[in-house]
C-alpha cells in the first residue's frame, strides 16, 4: 500500500512539476499516465472530475488530482495524489522567491516564460478539443455551449452560477432528448 501511495504521489508530482497553465494543461499527462498507462480511470471519468472540479472552490488541478487518487486508493491515494501535485508549485515558488530578485530583468528568464506561455496555450487547446469530443454530442450539447459560452464572455455573470445552471438543464433536457431518440428508434425512423 505504502508503495502504491509512493507511485500515485511521484506521477502526481511530476505532473505538477510541468503543468503550466493551471489544471486544462494538465489533461494530455493524465490521458496518458493515468487512462492509458496505468488505467487507473478511463476517459469519461476523468472528463467527469473535470467537470465535478470547476463547480468546486479551489485549484482544478488539485481537485481533479484529488478525485482521480480517491478513485484508484480512497483517503489515503487522495492525499498522496494532492501532496504530489501541489509539490512542485511550493518548491518552484520558494526558489523563484529567493532567487528571482536577481534574475527577473534576465533576457533568457523573459524568453523562457515566453516559450512556456505559448505551451501553456497549445496545451490548454488541446484540452479544449478533447473535452469537446467528449462533453459535445447532439445539438443540446452545441446549443449548450454556445449559450454558455455567450454568457461568460459577454455578461459578468457568475462561473459558478453557470456551471451549475448548466448542470441543472441537463439534468433536465438530458432524460427528455433521450425519450424522444428511443422513441424514434423504435419507430424506425
Amino acid at each position: 500500500m505504502l508503495r502504491e501511495l509512493l507511485t500515485i504521489y511521484t506521477i502526481f508530482f511530476r505532473m505538477g512539476a510541468v503543468t503550466f497553465g493551471g489544471g486544462y494543461a494538465m489533461l494530455p499527462i493524465l490521458r496518458q499516465e493515468i487512462i492509458e498507462g496505468r488505467g487507473w480511470a478511463d476517459e469519461e471519468t476523468v472528463m467527469d472530475f473535470y467537470a465535478l472540479s470547476q463547480g468546486l472552490p479551489g485549484i482544478i488541478a488539485v481537485n481533479v488530482s484529488v478525485f482521480i487518487g480517491y478513485h484508484y486508493r480512497k483517503v489515503p491515494g487522495a492525499v498522496a495524489a494532492a501532496l504530489g501535485v501541489v509539490s512542485p508549485c511550493v518548491i518552484i515558488i520558494s526558489a523563484i522567491y529567493f532567487l528571482l530578485s536577481g534574475f527577473q530583468d534576465n533576457p533568457y528568464v523573459k524568453h523562457a516564460l515566453a516559450g512556456i506561455s505559448v505551451c501553456v496555450v497549445a496545451l490548454i487547446l488541446d484540452a479544449i478539443l478533447s473535452m469537446w469530443k467528449k462533453g459535445v454530442k447532439d445539438v443540446f450539447g452545441v446549443a449548450l455551449f454556445v449559450l454558455a459560452f455567450a454568457v461568460s464572455a459577454f455578461t459578468g455573470f457568475s462561473p459558478i452560477l453557470l456551471v451549475v445552471s448548466c448542470a441543472v438543464l441537463g439534468i433536465i433536457v438530458r432524460p427528455i432528448t433521450a425519450r424522444v431518440k428511443a422513441e424514434k428508434g423504435g419507430d424506425g425512423k
